[in-house]
């Protein structure tokens, strides 16, 4: 019922009442005048006078009882708010839904839009959010939907078809998915701005399913790793890359869905943000008392400890080094600045009381995986250091998002293969040639088969 079909019965309704209560007020005279001649000129006056009384207080009591009988009961008309279902409900009352994201091409022509939002509406299909992408011949529209949990993708694949969708893509979503796309930018710049390996992070959320692949401008030994890229960046089908402020390259794949100009444009700005900002890393310390009670300092790392890290590095047996870096140490530190990089991943750092590092927990993007490493001075090991470490870098891995984290060492390291026993995680041990993997899954997701990975000999990973 419309508002102004309500406004007409509403007044249609007043109008009748205002008539009974004006014929009532009308027939209380006439009564009152008859009884007023009764009681002056009859004999049983005085009886009269009683048993008028207490109709009239039965009457008042009554129309009392009525008015709060009729002010509590429920509106005559559906006001539009949702009534809860009841058991007795029809099975499309009781229907479950779920949510997708879907991207489809489309015509750009007037009606296209309209047919696709018919032939959905036709299967109870509820468009909650859109976005269009304009192409240079047509437009992909990308849609958050919300559908009855009993259709099929193939059948809502197949509605879009045959509406004029082609090309038709289709994705489970989440709550997360409903924010709209204004404000998850501005979430996504603030994370890239505040820290600098967040970037990685901010580009998956944005783009969903994808690979990253950050590298360096010069390997380890001097060499170019890769061509210029230009300042604009480079847009190709299922690739997209950009130039790094370091002067490497950070490129983007997507196999199973083209980027669209509209993506291109929103990371190359949150790119661009990243490159104006600088390197960057959130100036947080927690200072924890180990057992024995020495006081310690867990801060993020970044290039500017790259001296400090030498002298480590220094203080470390080489069987310590063996264990951590799986080659020669003097190619280790050659990188030590692409693993300090906040553009490459994450690494903690243990300083002393005194302000001396003791200890690096280096977390890597390696493309849809994470590389967690641990290095510990001798003196300190044994004391707690490496198991809070690992604790808190696979502890960022989840907040990130990855599934899995794993870590290269050697067959004969059985401390850091105590260490991450202690997570109290699913682990799943891989060993080739002496050189042992270790994949632990921060959300109890189930690790995929892989090959063991080779020891780093030649130079840092991508991300």
């Amino acid at each position: 019922m419309t508002d102004a079909t309500s406004a007409k019965s509403s007044r249609r309704h007043h109008w009748r009442r205002e008539l009974v209560e004006l014929a009532a007020l009308f027939t209380a005279v006439a009564v009152a005048d008859a009884v007023a001649n009764t009681i002056a000129h009859g004999p049983s006056g005085t009886v009269l006078l009683c048993c008028s009384a207490v109709a009239l207080i039965a009457t008042a009591a009554f129309h009392a009882w009525w008015a709060r009988r009729h002010e509590n009961a429920p509106p005559p008309t559906d006001t539009g708010a949702a009534a809860p279902v009841s058991p007795a409900a029809s099975p499309e009352e009781r229907q479950e839904t779920a949510l997708w994201r879907m991207r489809t091409t489309v015509r750009d022509e007037p009606g296209t839009l309209a047919a696709l939002s018919t032939a959905l509406a036709g299967h109870r299909v509820d468009i909650l959010s859109l976005q269009t992408h304009p192409l240079s011949d047509g437009t992909v529209d990308e849609f958050l939907l919300r559908a009855p949990a009993a259709l099929l993708p193939a059948d809502l694949t197949r509605t879009v078809a045959a509406a004029g969708g082609a090309h038709t893509w289709l994705e489970r979503a989440d709550a997360h998915d409903l924010v709209d796309a204004p404000t998850r930018m501005l979430g996504m710049a603030t994370r890239t701005a505040l820290d600098s390996a967040e970037l990685p992070l901010a580009l998956r959320q944005l783009l969903g399913r994808c690979t990253i692949h950050s590298v360096p401008a010069r390997t380890w030994n001097g060499q170019r790793n890769t061509e210029p890229v230009p300042e604009e960046g480079i847009l190709e089908e299922h690739t997209m890359t950009f130039r790094d402020p370091s002067g490497g390259s950070v490129t983007i794949e997507r196999p199973h869905l083209p980027f669209t100009p509209t993506e291109f444009a929103r990371v190359r700005a949150l790119v661009e943000l990243d490159a104006r900002l600088g390197q960057r890393v959130p100036p947080r310390r927690d200072v924890l008392t180990l057992p024995e009670g020495n006081p310690i300092t867990v801060r993020r790392a970044d290039p500017s400890d790259l001296a400090a890290a030498r002298a480590l590095h220094g203080r470390c047996s080489a069987r310590t080094l063996a264990m951590r870096y799986q080659g020669p140490v003097a190619d280790a530190e050659r990188y030590l600045d692409h693993l300090l990089s906040p553009r490459f991943g994450r690494t903690l750092a243990v300083e002393t009381a005194s302000g001396r590092l003791v200890a690096l927990g280096h977390l890597l993007w390696d493309g849809e995986e994470t590389e967690v490493a641990l290095l510990v001075e001798d003196a300190w090991q044994r004391r707690g250091i490496g198991a809070e470490l690992l604790r808190r870098l696979v502890g960022m891995a989840a907040d990130a998002g990855c599934t899995s984290v794993y870590a290269i060492t050697q067959a004969s390291n059985t401390g850091m293969v105590a260490t991450m026993r202690g997570l109290g995680l699913p682990l799943d041990y891989q060993i080739e040639e002496g050189t042992l993997v270790i994949t632990a899954r921060p959300a109890g997701v189930p690790v995929r088969p892989q090959k063991a990975r080779t020891a780093p000999d030649a130079g840092p990973r991508t991300t």
